[in-house]
């Protein structure tokens, strides 16, 4: 069980954490595979989307590092068919807000995500959050992405926590994976794309409705 008087610092996501995701492409992937007399078509489309994300994320990588991504468009296309929003439609997760800022004034808070730089200070700038986050990790400050553990090291780094006094909160197995690999502690939600079976195989230490229920759960644990 997550200790919170063993945590120093809460790493969070973005999309399907921070940043509300958008269900329209896999509604559009559902109603296909429906079509083809599949059962549960949209938890298959969930599946479908989210077994292309450690893949997508790795040639995203190579992309970036030879200069490539831009020119091809690769992560708007993979933002694309996950659902992820664009600036022009970035949405919060209900009452985050309220609860990254009362989270702030216990313990240090970043952001670790596979959105590039741009579009991560877009988000938090629309919802008046810079100020809260001292650190923000994106797919240009590591080589690698996750599921790889360099993201989460990196933070823990330029924080100068040590990885197991960091929580790395996130919605897909791809966070769960991060953490574990880094040696923090992993915390799932359930208000984005990962299912509570699979994170918990993946071994996430909690699962929560929402990044919204930390505080509460906190103060619960610590009693």
């Amino acid at each position: 069980m997550l200790n919170p008087e063993v945590v120093d610092a809460f790493l969070f996501d973005l999309d399907g954490t921070l940043l509300d995701s958008d269900d329209q492409a896999v509604e559009r992937i559902a109603h296909r595979l429906a079509k083809l007399g599949l059962k549960e078509p949209t938890r298959t489309a969930r599946r479908l989307v989210m077994a292309a994300e450690s893949p997508g994320n790795a040639l995203v990588t190579v992309l970036d590092l030879v200069g490539l991504d831009a020119l091809l468009g690769i992560s708007r296309l993979l933002h694309r068919l996950r659902g992820l929003r664009s600036q022009a439609n970035f949405a919060l997760v209900p009452d985050t807000d309220m609860a990254v800022r009362a989270l702030s004034e216990r313990y240090r808070l970043a952001v670790v995500t596979t959105r590039g730089r741009h579009d991560a200070y877009a988000f938090l700038d629309a919802f008046g959050l810079t100020h809260v986050f001292e650190l923000v990790v994106t797919r240009e400050s590591t080589w690698r992405i996750k599921p790889h553990p360099a993201p989460v090291l990196y933070a823990a780094r330029a924080l100068g926590v040590e990885p197991g006094r960091c929580v790395m909160v996130g919605d897909t197995t791809v966070d769960v994976r991060s953490a574990r690999r880094a040696g923090a502690w992993a915390v799932a939600v359930l208000c984005g794309f990962g299912e509570k079976d699979e994170l918990e195989r993946a071994g996430a230490h909690v699962i929560l409705p929402s990044p919204a229920m930390l505080p509460a759960f906190l103060q619960d644990t610590a009693l």
